[in-house]
């Protein structure tokens, strides 16, 4: 099976020390964030831990003792986007992070990380001629450590518009615009463009429209076939990606994004933060009474009939 760490919270950037104990310890607690009394159990062996997703805003903290998962194949997402302080608060300054996704690639390797240019909004400051500019010049500082960016428009969810007032969406023809011209780029660089959860109406200029985080590209990140039960079918509408098994919770991402679909608000964020345990099995709080565990069945979903070698000539 998969382990996911990153649909729900950035978990590299604020709970890296937490992360590493649970791979000590070799399990971890996972509440259920709509049944609060229902309980989910992982083991963390590689035995039966195919790989870990990973996505993050900040990889650097997860560095120094990244060894620690070496037993474990991983892929890792790393958003890089040109939005400033006023957008990002929490974010450390792009330099840095590109800096950090260069040395990252150079442990983990090129296929490994993905980057994410997303969500794309415009306004008066971030307009079309901006994300160009800005998208080529990133682009440029990461040639050669990644084979892929994806990117996706801002989706206007109730909170989103909330935290983010006056956003709006992005229009057919700026999509169509930006589509192009970052197919464009990309190929320039060495870098696929994936859509993630855009339906498929940018394939025209040579997006990949197959989903972000699909049996695919896990694939070949993790170097081996997978045979995923179910054939991995998502629980979102129009996604093709493998996004179940997360370990993460709601509302205690540090980064306080405006557009983030995973935070309610900044006070939510805060007593959830304080609430974090670096010993405690869970990421937020603890055991509670009445709680109901529950041990995840799991099981290898690696094909052993395929060779390294026959995967990577396919």
């Amino acid at each position: 099976m998969i382990l996911n760490t990153g649909s729900r919270t950035d978990i590299p950037a604020f709970f890296s020390e937490w992360f590493y104990k649970r791979i000590e310890e070799g399990y971890v607690m996972v509440r259920n964030p709509y049944y609060p009394s229902q309980v989910l159990r992982y083991r963390l062996e590689p035995e039966v831990v195919d790989g870990i997703l990973f996505c993050t805003k900040n990889p650097k903290p997860m560095l120094e003792k990244i060894h620690c998962l070496d037993a474990f194949r991983q892929l890792w997402f790393v958003t890089v986007t040109p939005y400033g302080k006023e957008i990002e608060p929490g974010v450390p300054e792009k330099g840095r992070v590109l800096e950090t996704f260069r040395e990252l690639s150079g442990i983990v390797g090129k296929r490994a990380v993905i980057w994410r240019y997303d969500p794309i909004f415009l306004s008066e400051k971030y307009s079309l001629e901006f994300h160009m500019e800005a998208f080529e010049r990133m682009a440029a500082a990461l040639e050669g450590y990644t084979e892929c960016c994806v990117i996706s428009f801002i989706d206007l969810y109730e909170k989103t518009k909330r935290n983010f007032p006056g956003v709006k969406a992005v229009g057919k023809e700026e999509r169509m615009r930006i589509g192009r011209e970052f197919v464009r780029i990309g190929g320039r660089y060495g870098m696929e463009i994936r859509s993630c959860c855009e339906g498929t109406e940018l394939e025209v200029f040579g997006v990949n429209c197959s989903g972000c985080m699909t049996k695919e590209v896990v694939e070949r990140a993790f170097g081996c076939k997978l045979e995923v039960p179910g054939g991995g079918k998502s629980a979102r509408e129009g996604c093709h990606c493998l996004l179940g098994n997360d370990i993460g919770v709601y509302h205690s991402c540090g980064h306080g994004c405006l557009y983030c679909y995973a935070n309610d608000d900044a006070e939510t964020v805060r007593r959830n933060r304080r609430r974090h345990e670096v010993d405690s099995p869970f990421l937020v709080g603890g055991a509670m009474e009445g709680d109901e565990v529950r041990e995840v069945r799991q099981e290898s979903w690696v094909d052993g009939q395929l060779s390294l070698e026959d995967f990577w000539g396919r």
